[in-house]
């Protein structure tokens, strides 16, 4: 057994009959007991890469390990896991109850009715819902039949628990609240989950780590705090990040970075978060908007404030500067208006210098 690769995927590739090449190459891992979000956008072969996982999508190639043992060839129905649809795919015909039972009383595992209705009892007493064993799902609201979905693959005491955007059909505050409570289920529950989404903030917010997508491919690989502070690359600081990253077109030569208004000396960064020799040519530096911020001082960059957007206790302040929008994200208090016009001024140990192409330099 080996608990640090749990869950492995070696060089996975995935190709239709069409030439689409969906995933491309992929491999990763994942730790018992984890809670890893598949984050990237539309498209990106995320719920490709579940389903393959959960056998319901044979790979062109490469392998699948579950706790050290191949699992490409073996039936969805023999891979202990449980899988949580995007549209919770309940039977509407059933009570509550006989959802969550259902995978209990049909197949080879098949079991007595009556100690069927125990285990189903017990994990649906674990997700908050025994008072509606009685009711339809029709009847729920989407919470309620989230976590009927989430009892019916729990009963089934898989090894591995598959969810796929499992909160997209939900509004913006209960999502707040069921993804606090996935988490704290299945960390109760010991299970190791894959997790699929679109939305940063619930990646960020639940997953023990994060593996972000893009075009078959993956980006990165990594704790969530490191998306933000150390991405590796454009994509990755662009997609992660709310208020989204400002970039501004620069050039290197001479020792000198220069912008369409502004300079910075190469002396000035620290050499040690340089990821390669910077070769003179056109770059993008990317900064977030907390570290770039209005001084009293003539700073790197001359703006005026375009529009203040207020986002709880903090403010974005929308500039645009050469010809393309930026934001500078201060406190509440900072007395800024539309109109107004500022320097603003970068700090340094916190901007990325990236190639035309996107990957990091800086």
């Amino acid at each position: 057994m080996n608990d640090e690769k749990f869950v492995e995927v070696k060089n996975l590739k995935k190709v239709y009959d069409n030439g689409h090449e969906a995933i491309k190459d992929v491999s990763f891992s994942v730790k018992k007991g984890d809670l890893v979000c598949l984050l990237g956008p539309s498209g990106c072969g995320k719920t490709t890469i579940l389903n393959m996982l959960a056998g319901l999508l044979n790979p062109t190639s490469g392998d699948i390990l579950f706790d050290g043992k191949s699992v490409v060839n073996v039936a969805p129905k023999d891979r202990q896991i449980g899988y949580v649809f995007q549209n919770y795919a309940l039977y509407p015909h059933m009570t509550v109850l006989q959802n969550v039972m259902f995978p209990l009383t049909v197949g080879k595992q098949k079991m007595p009715k009556d100690e069927a209705k125990k285990i189903a009892e017990k994990y649906m007493a674990t997700t908050q819902i025994t008072e509606l064993a009685d009711q339809k799902p029709g009847n729920l609201s989407g919470g309620q039949q989230q976590r009927v979905a989430i009892a019916r693959a729990l009963v089934q005491q898989p090894k591995i628990l598959l969810m796929d955007e499992p909160l997209s059909n939900l509004d913006a505050r209960l999502r707040l609240k069921i993804r606090e409570e996935i988490r704290a289920l299945v960390k109760s529950v010991g299970i190791t989950t894959l997790f699929v989404t679109h939305d940063q903030e619930e990646a960020l917010s639940i997953g023990d780590k994060i593996i972000l997508f893009n075009n078959g491919v993956i980006q990165q690989d990594d704790l969530g705090q490191n998306f933000y502070l150390e991405p590796n690359n454009y994509f990755v600081a662009n997609f992660v990040g709310n208020p989204v990253i400002d970039n501004f077109n620069v050039k290197v030569n001479g020792g000198k970075i220069t912008g369409s208004d502004f300079e910075i000396n190469m002396d000035d960064l620290d050499k040690d978060r340089f990821k390669r020799d910077l070769t003179d040519g056109e770059y993008v530096l990317s900064v977030r908007p907390e570290n770039i911020l209005p001084v009293e001082e003539d700073g790197a960059v001359s703006a005026k404030v375009d529009d203040v957007e207020l986002i709880g206790r903090e403010r974005i302040l929308k500039f645009t500067h050469d010809g393309v929008q930026a934001r500078s994200l201060v406190n509440l208090e900072t007395p800024i208006k539309p109109g107004d016009n500022i320097n603003l001024k970068m700090r340094l140990d916190r901007v990325f210098l990236f190639t035309k192409e996107g990957e990091r330099v800086y």
